[in-house]
């Protein structure tokens, strides 16, 4: 049985949650903008709420969650928060979440 939560977001919710999901930081609107681009289709309202709080964040704590240099603490530690966050993150190729550098063959 679906709940209220797990709705898609109305179109209004939507235009809302993107105008503040506005970042000060290039690297973290980037990663929003692709979030919104594969997935705003489906957006439930759970999902919705928890990028809210993930937008009470500041910028480089943000950051730190999106490039995997940090685990969600205290409020943040939560199943849907979790889910949105791994939504949100960079896929890296590389064992210990480093980009892969290519290597130079002449």
């Amino acid at each position: 049985m679906e709940t209220d939560l797990d709705q898609r977001i109305d179109d209004r919710a939507l235009s809302k949650l993107k105008w503040r999901c506005r970042r000060g930081l290039l690297e973290n609107d980037l990663l929003i903008e692709k979030f919104f681009a594969r997935y705003e289709a489906g957006l439930t309202v759970r999902q919705a709420d928890a990028l809210n709080a993930l937008m009470d964040l500041a910028d480089n704590d943000l950051l730190d969650l999106l490039l995997r240099r940090t685990e969600p603490a205290g409020d943040l530690n939560r199943g849907d928060v979790r889910e949105v966050l791994e939504m949100l993150q960079v896929k890296l190729n590389v064992p210990g979440n480093r980009p892969s550098v290519p290597s130079q063959t002449d």
